[in-house]
């Protein structure tokens, strides 16, 4: 296989002439790159191009011995494990240009390590994890830092379960990173890891990697085929793609109908691939497979056209293009931007009544997926009501703490409970796996303030488990006397008057909650707050919201309606509502629940600083169309948290 190029970029990764960390950094040099590296659960990031926008390729000696020492660090950490001297390692990136060389570090210490490497170059983060999980490989490295600008990148690291490590095991990785990276000798040992490294082993790797590469694509469409399917569902409703895992085989009674469906009133489909690992992932041969009319736009790895993050203006040029594209073919009416590793795409539609392309916020990308899915439990069903109209299955969402409160209107259509934890996807896959081992059907989990939905047994983020569910509510009909999932939908939340037989994209989102949510990527939701003790913090922005609620609480009850408060800590897995101590929220999310004088919460204010980001994010939740209350509650949020991080300087 040839080096992967980038525009910009030196092809280092697979040159056996290239030898990494020629020029060593001087430890002062290494102590600056290494405070302001972020380690999380989703993620290790920090900025390893010039700056944070860049699109060279080249990074620095400092960040070279970061990189190479995770690698030595997650190899030690996968052979104590698995008890293994030789433990099997998938490595791949995102489409970032600083991928190639943190991929040639990586690539020559796991050899060096001992691990046999299975490089796969570029690829789709939940496509990775998919291989990983049909290899049974001992772990998974993946270079990416998500939606961060193109000068940033990162690391994630995950066994073979299709997802990262969570929690304990995180941290565990993280305090073994530090512990070495810290060691007098840390300089020479990545030095020699790397130089010392087989180059035959390395360029037998790399001229492997596009059958590896093949191979990842198969194992991804048939989990992709499985995750549209449900496992949740009776094995007679669909069994996804064939054994060579392309889409256009698919079998089973799921599949049949969908593509009779699009057979008779076509859907099409358009995708911005914005330069993306998703380029070069199943996405095209996937929903052609189903019957879809599929097209693309900046589709070349590597080529970042706009903003990496799937939100607000990145969406535009989606929104344009679908114009252009519906304006020759009606059939297209939905696309999706996906994020640089590919694991979350929010949505634009093409809008019936503005006759225009729409964006959807992040928060109602997830509410749609939540309703299909909710609905497609019941249609197949899996999911059954007695004759009260209460579940007879016990089933459950799981979300993140700044979720809108939307979930909990539509969970609650479907009579089921919503359970909230810390941002982060680990952590949202960790409470949903608690959840089933007490018994839970929990078909979708996910952060609806990112619009990210992972659907079961998935445990990563996927766009295209929020498109399909899209296809789903929109192919699968009411047919004599079976309903199809939109009429379901209406029918448990009360609104059989809008349900009508030609219903559109348009109609479905037209019957979602209302509410007004503080986009989390907008500047409103983001704060500058210099490092700090973040429970103290908290305490102090107790102490000013305690003082100035005394104040507002006539006005809100007047205007608003709201009587009472409570506060909620989201710290890993866990919720505690109730707290007496806003410090017990620690460096998790605390959010301030509004009691409506009907009895329930209507509204929210949440804040948490950002575990792979330099900064604190603040959101405002508000039931109803009518904005002015949740710009109300996010200007008081931003002064209420800017009071409380000023109070505490010295």
């Amino acid at each position: 296989m040839a080096a992967i190029t980038f525009p910009g970029t030196k092809p280092v990764p697979g040159d056996p002439e290239y030898i990494p960390l020629r020029t060593l950094p001087r430890p002062e040099d290494l102590e600056k790159a290494l405070e302001a590296l972020i380690l999380s659960p989703s993620g290790w990031r920090t900025v390893f191009g010039p700056d944070g926008e860049s699109r060279e390729g080249t990074i620095s000696p400092a960040h070279e011995v970061i990189a190479a020492t995770a690698a030595g660090v997650f190899a030690a950490y996968l052979k104590k494990k698995s008890g293994l001297d030789h433990p099997a390692v998938i490595l791949g990136m995102d489409t970032r240009p600083t991928g190639p060389a943190i991929a040639g570090l990586m690539s020559r210490v796991f050899i060096h390590s001992g691990c046999s490497l299975i490089y796969i170059a570029i690829a789709a983060a939940p496509e990775i994890m998919a291989y990983a999980r049909s290899k049974g490989v001992q772990g998974f490295a993946y270079i990416s830092a998500s939606h961060n600008p193109a000068g940033h990148n990162g690391l994630k690291f995950g066994l073979c379960d299709g997802g990262v490590l969570e929690g304990p095991e995180s941290v565990l990785l993280s305090e073994m990173f530090r512990s070495r990276i810290t060691e007098r000798d840390a300089i020479d040992k990545a030095r020699l890891a790397v130089q010392n490294a087989d180059t035959r082993l390395l360029v037998t790797c790399y001229a492997e990697a596009p059958l590896y590469k093949k191979e990842a694509l198969a194992a991804y469409g048939t989990f992709a085929g499985e995750i549209a399917a449900g496992p949740d569902v009776p094995s007679g409703t669909g069994s996804g793609p064939g054994a060579d895992g392309i889409p256009g085989v698919l079998s089973g009674d799921l599949f049949s109908l969908i593509r009779m469906s699009l057979a008779e009133n076509p859907l099409g489909v358009l995708a911005d691939f914005n330069g993306s690992a998703r380029t070069v992932s199943i996405d095209r041969d996937f929903f052609s497979g189903l019957g879809l009319r599929f097209a693309c736009i900046n589709e070349n790895p590597g080529s970042i056209a706009h903003r990496i993050v799937p939100e607000g203006e990145s969406l535009i040029p989606c929104a344009l293009a679908l114009e252009e594209k519906h304006a020759g073919d009606t059939s297209f009416v939905m696309g999706y931007v996906p994020d640089c590793d590919g694991d979350r795409g929010n949505i634009v539609f093409w809008d019936e009544g503005l006759k225009k392309a729409r964006t959807l916020e992040a928060q109602e990308v997830f509410a749609l997926t939540c309703v299909s899915e909710l609905a497609f439990l019941v249609w197949s069903g899996v999911l059954k009501y007695d004759n009260k109209g209460n579940a007879l299955a016990r089933a459950a969402i799981a979300v993140n703490g700044p979720t809108s409160l939307r979930i909990d209107r539509i969970a609650g259509a479907f009579d089921i409970p919503v359970f909230r934890c810390e941002t982060g996807e680990a952590n949202v896959v960790g409470l949903a796996r608690k959840l089933r081992e007490k018994g839970y059907l929990v078909r979708i989990c996910g952060e609806g303030s990112a619009g990210g939905s992972i659907i079961h047994p998935q445990a990563v983020r996927d766009p295209l488990s929020s498109v399909m569910a899209l296809v789903k509510i929109l192919t699968l009909k009411s047919v004599k006397d079976r309903q199809g999932l939109y009429e379901i939908w209406c029918d448990l939340s009360g609104q059989t008057e809008m349900y009508r037989e030609d219903f559109t994209l348009s109609d479905i989102i037209a019957s979602l909650p209302a509410f007004t949510t503080t986009g989390i990527y907008t500047p409103e939701a983001q704060l500058a707050v210099q490092k700090g003790d973040h429970a103290k913090l908290k305490k102090r922005y107790q102490n000013i919201f305690l003082s100035e609620w005394e104040g507002k609480k006539e006005r809100l009850r007047e205007r608003w309606g709201i009587t009472g408060w409570e506060a909620a800590a989201f710290t890993g897995s866990a919720e505690k509502r109730g707290l007496i101590s806003f410090e017990e929220a620690g460096r998790g999310g605390l959010k301030i629940h509004f009691m409506h004088e009907s009895g329930r919460v209507t509204a929210s204010i949440w804040m948490r600083g950002s575990a792979t980001e330099p900064v604190f994010r603040v959101m405002a939740d508000a039931e109803g169309s009518d904005t002015r209350l949740e710009k109300e509650l996010i200007e008081w949020q931003r002064h209420l948290v800017t009071l409380a991080a000023s109070s505490g300087q010295e």
